[in-house]
């Protein structure tokens, strides 16, 4: 099975022609302001416009509100709501609910002890996306470019979907999957020739280290 792979963090027509000509799954836009890849909600739905059929929009927020989501999904044919923030499972519910999208739930891991909440999201998202755990005092829930110790997914079983984040770029997103079993891969600042600014060299190169 070919490794999925998702663009994060897409800002501008040529970022977003650079993924899809790389061979990208999924292309995620950023709405948390404080993120350098934030975008707002009219710029994302002319982005949308350049996304061919068959190739999922994720809209990224971080403890959004009701109001929030409603002005995104109305600016965008969004195909799936990924959530980076503090969201209770009794939030993903009522978000799958409320707008009839597949719901993808960020969970950090630093280290043992963030393994439960994999279960715990299973039962309600409809894909897991493990990340590393934000360092102390960041504003940012992810997009770092740090990594996490994989081998803490060794033996795993997984009833939903997921998807491996952190720290992945070009030299190391193989060895990451052959390390997690991993089937789908994430990545924002890994590359990006600056926070915000992606590569199309960088973009292409990670797609195919993913898929070698």
């Amino acid at each position: 099975m070919q490794t999925r792979v998702k663009i994060c963090g897409l800002r501008t027509p040529e970022d977003v022609n650079a993924a899809v000509s790389a061979g990208a799954d999924y292309l995620g836009f950023n709405f948390f302001p404080k993120s350098p890849r934030y975008v707002d909600p009219a710029a994302a739905g002319r982005l949308a416009g350049h996304v061919p059929a068959g190739i999922a929009k994720v809209a990224l927020v971080v403890d959004a509100s009701d109001e929030e989501l409603d002005a995104l999904t109305g600016a965008a044919p969004f195909d799936m709501v990924q959530l980076h923030g503090k969201e209770t499972p009794e939030r993903v519910s009522e978000i799958k609910r409320r707008y009839g999208l597949p719901v993808m739930k960020v969970l950090g891991v630093a280290g043992p002890g963030d393994l439960a909440a994999l279960d715990l999201f299973q039962s309600v998202a409809d894909q897991i996306l493990v990340d590393a755990k934000a360092p102390k005092g960041s504003v940012l829930p992810g997009g770092n470019g740090i990594a996490f110790d994989w081998r803490l997914l060794l033996g795993r079983v997984w009833r939903k979907p997921w998807m491996l984040a952190g720290g992945l770029t070009p030299a190391n997103v193989a060895e990451a999957i052959r390390a997690t079993n991993a089937r789908q891969v994430d990545v924002a600042s890994g590359v990006e020739s600056s926070p915000g600014q992606k590569d199309a060299e960088l973009v292409r190169a990670f797609i195919a280290a993913a898929r070698r």
